[in-house]
């Protein structure tokens, strides 16, 4: 590290630095870091008189952490920050290495890992290493020294063979962990995907696993914690002296739950470690308060202050380190009625331990729900850091919503409760314990600018009206995952008035600041007739569901959890940039396409430098959507991708669109009669079904036909079973016509064990109006006894069970049978096909030929 051997050749020239000095980052070590810089022409800044960072005048800081209190404004002029790592790469590479994947952004999930990827197919290498390097990681072609992560499927490529002979401390995993780490948008621990006996694959997901610590929460459990520290009554303690309140004006509000004893103890702290105790939010640097209002707190959170609560101030006393009250959930005043639609939510936890536990049992009560040790019917949401246990197959059997942390987290963050069909609230890794990564959730300070002291900036004086635009400015700059690079589509947010003057805004070597660095309350269905005081039968009000990503890298962070769907994707199919050369290009494309727009047309005189800036060559657009096809049992591009991307770029040339069976389409192809999930599925809706020749021939010809010369006939399956295709379609459009289901409001129960899996079932009888329920062992009574009395005299109602022929099915049918009578209705123990041919013929029957126990022999 002393580079005495390159000590002319300039590496950081025009290079300022600044050294952030933390538990991570004593002063020893940036020392001897600050020698290596200087000997390679660059210039290490110091901070002034008062303790503050010259930000604006540095070109890079170096800190291991984002725990100091200039972060925001360096994120604001986009200076970047980066580990120390990268100065020691950087002179071991004799050239500036890329910033990005040395930040030390906790959002930054592979910021440490450098992947190379063995046999992977294509599509799924490409996708697999661009989410890593957007979320800081470092591709390396072959393996290496450095090498930390190959992606491979077996330990049969060269390349893991290569680690395993030279003994490398690189780590082997399957890909399923880059998939679940995109997934939840956490980095999650690799030991269960490691080849080559990886426990993902021989592990069930119901196997026992330990409860693993939750170092992110330290101190951060509650909001209203008890002092870590013993006193004497002039509030001194053994602990050596306090700097992180050095220079610092704190204001305790007057909502705290403290006594004057407990309050003067604080105010001698703040004192003894430099700091001063003040009684006007506008005078403070600090500002601790129990609640998200007032004027004191609305004035100082305006002013851009450093707003936290008391577990906040214990948090910097303990650890006499600055950290942002933002970073952590509890580390900030609660709102005092809760968040919005909580206050009806009965929430209660499984499978997470600890200090997890106690979190999150502070955190329900801080959203403004109830929170419950154990869980009844009455409950509205389970939380859980694995999807098994008795609480979960009790969830299922009562339809309580079943998420995981991340959902409570992330709408305590953004003030608001998020949507439950969002992909990575309900996913859980087979061999992974959620606990482990939770904590991580970052408050989103521009939520709570919006909802609890909004406005009112132009009343601030200039250093407070200075700090509100570098929270702003912050805000802008920064990806979702926390790092400064501007979003695509737009230049950064302009805080040059803020900036003094300094040889860096012109360095040369990329290191200007305008560069972008690469760096509800829940419905349920009831049983009409039916009192609602007991678990009666139900159907969850949520779906999930998966959209499309854009890009393999753009938006790959806040769009994390579908990244599923994105790995299948083209390159070719995405337009959209993701910042620096390609964000600015497309902000060219649209202000060259918008002057050369008739309608756009500015006069000659106009002096705008979009008027005059050449006009680049446009991307020619695709034509409008004419028709949207979905497709089943179509047998043209098995085994072929590459076909089947080229076919449908031809086929959206023409204005045809391929959609899926959940998306809105004008026609269903398939090559005859099936009773697959697609063809049901989309047949409920009285869409017109064509045979896939229709397809074959725009391909073949590059014209469109009349779609009316393509209906499907299928005699043969017609007889089969027993149902004509154009009745069935016409019943169909009939029941759309009149806005009721098919099988609206029909119980529908399903064994957990049925052949196939109880999935498509539920897809199906849902899709066409049924109440659809698992029937389980430990399923207990989900019908409310009633008498025939009780019913008003009414004739018992049938209730279907869909039932297989292995023994432990057989054993629910005579419990299923009492259980129905006793609620006055008609126990009907069914195979599937009874759903599926009344799904297939569009019509509401039954007949005693499906009953199970005359279907299957001996039964």
């Amino acid at each position: 590290m002393t580079g005495q051997e390159d000590a002319g050749s300039g590496l950081f020239d025009t290079c300022r630095f600044i050294f952030v000095i933390t538990k991570s980052l004593p002063t020893a070590v940036a020392e001897q870091y600050e020698n290596s810089i200087k000997s390679y022409g660059g210039e290490v800044l110091e901070a002034d008189a008062k303790g503050k960072l010259p930000i604006s005048q540095a070109t890079h800081i170096i800190s291991n952490t984002i725990d100091f209190p200039e972060y925001t404004e360096a994120e604001a002029l986009m200076v970047p920050v980066v580990t120390m790592d990268w100065v020691k790469v950087s002179i071991q590479r004799t050239r500036q290495a890329q910033v990005r994947p040395f930040s030390p952004d906790p959002r930054m999930i592979f910021s440490s890992v450098v992947l190379t990827c063995a046999d992977l197919p294509v599509n799924d290498k490409e996708a697999i290493i661009g989410a890593t390097l957007a979320l800081g990681g470092i591709e390396s072609k072959d393996v290496a020294r450095t090498t930390t992560h190959i992606c491979a499927l077996s330990l049969d490529h060269p390349k893991c063979q290569t680690a395993l002979d030279k003994k490398l401390k690189c780590k082997i995993v399957l890909p399923h962990w880059f998939d679940d780490c995109f997934k939840l948008g956490k980095r999650i621990d690799e030991k269960p995907y490691l080849l080559p006996d990886p426990e993902i694959l021989r592990a069930h997901p119901e196997d026992d696993l330990v409860v693993p610590s939750s170092p992110h929460l330290e101190g951060a459990t509650s909001t209203i914690p008890s002092l870590p520290l013993a006193h004497d009554e002039r509030g001194q303690s053994g602990r050596g002296k306090l700097t992180v309140f050095a220079k610092r004006k704190v204001l305790l509000s007057w909502d705290l739950p403290i006594n004057n004893r407990l309050r003067n103890i604080l105010n001698e702290l703040v004192r003894d470690g430099g700091g001063e105790i003040v009684d006007a939010a506008e005078d403070c640097d600090m500002f601790i308060g129990q609640y998200r209002d007032g004027p004191e707190y609305v004035r100082a959170a305006q002013s851009g202050k450093d707003v936290g609560n008391l577990a906040w101030l214990y948090h910097l006393i303990v650890h006499n380190e600055w950290t942002s009250p933002f970073r952590r959930l509890l580390h900030y005043p609660v709102p005092r009625k809760g968040i919005p639609g909580f206050e009806n939510m009965r929430i209660t936890l499984s499978n997470y331990g600890g200090d997890a536990r106690i979190y999150l049992e502070n955190l329900i009560t801080a959203a403004g729900a109830t929170f419950t040790k154990t869980m009844k019917a009455d409950n509205t949401h389970l939380i859980t850091a694995r999807k098994n246990g008795e609480k979960c197959e009790a969830a299922m059997d009562w339809n309580i919503h079943t998420i995981n942390h991340l959902w409570i987290e992330e709408s305590y963050a953004k003030c608001e409760v998020q949507s439950l069909t969002i992909p990575k609230y309900t996913h859980w890794p087979n061999r992974t314990n959620l606990g482990e990564v939770i904590g991580q959730t970052f408050l989103d300070e521009q939520k709570l600018h919006e909802l609890y002291y909004p406005g009112a900036d132009e009343d601030l004086d200039g250093a407070s009206k200075r700090r509100r635009q570098l929270l702003d400015a912050a805000h802008e700059n920064a990806l979702v995952v926390g790092a400064p690079v501007p979003k695509p589509g737009r230049t950064p947010k302009a805080v040059n008035v803020m900036r003094e003057s300094s040889p860096a805004t012109n360095a040369p070597r990329g290191t200007q600041k305008s560069k972008a660095y690469e760096t509800p309350a829940r419905g349920r269905h009831i049983r009409t007739g039916k009192e609602n005081d007991t678990p009666s039968i139900v159907s969850s009000g949520s779906r999930s569901a998966k959209a499309q990503a854009l890009s393999k890298i753009q938006n790959m962070a806040p769009d994390i959890a579908l990244y599923e769907k994105e790995k299948k994707r083209s390159a070719k199919d995405s337009h959209a940039p993701w910042g620096g050369k390609r964000a600015a290009d497309q902000i060219d494309k649209e202000r060259a396409a918008k002057a050369s727009s008739p309608a756009h047309q500015r006069p000659e005189s106009d002096d705008d430098e979009d008027t005059r800036r050449p006009a680049k060559k446009q991307k020619s657009s695709a034509p409008s959507v004419q028709l949207r096809l979905t497709l089943t049992g179509y047998k043209r591009w098995v085994g072929d991708k590459k076909k089947e991307d080229a076919d449908r770029r031809k086929l959206r040339e023409l204005g045809i669109q391929i959609v899926n069976e959940n998306a809105p389409c004008d026609y269903l192809v398939a090559p005859k009669m099936v009773r697959t999930l697609k063809f049901l599925k989309v047949l409920a809706r009285g869409v017109e079904i064509l045979k896939s020749e229709f397809v074959d021939d725009i391909l073949e010809t590059g014209e469109v036909p009349d779609p009316e010369d393509y209906h499907l006939h299928d005699k043969e399956a017609e007889k089969r079973f027993g149902v004509t295709l154009a009745a069935a379609i016409a019943r169909a459009k009939e029941n759309k016509k009149s806005g009721r289901s098919l099988l609206w409001n029909i119980p529908i129960y399903c064994t957990a064990d049925i052949k196939n899996g109880v999935d498509s079932y539920k897809t199906l009888a849902e899709a066409n109006g049924a109440i659809f329920k698992v029937y389980r062992a430990r399923s207990g009574t989900t019908i409310k006894p009633t008498t025939r009395e009780e019913d008003g005299g009414a004739a018992p109602e049938p209730v279907y069970l869909l039932t297989s022929n292995s023994p432990s099915e057989k054993e629910l049918w005579p419990r299923f049978e009492a259980m129905a009578r006793k609620g006055n209705m008609e126990p009907r123990v069914v195979v599937s096909d009874w759903m599926l041919d009344v799904i297939l013929r569009q019509e509401y029957f039954f007949d005693k030929k499906y009953l199970a126990k005359g279907y299957f022999p001996g039964a």
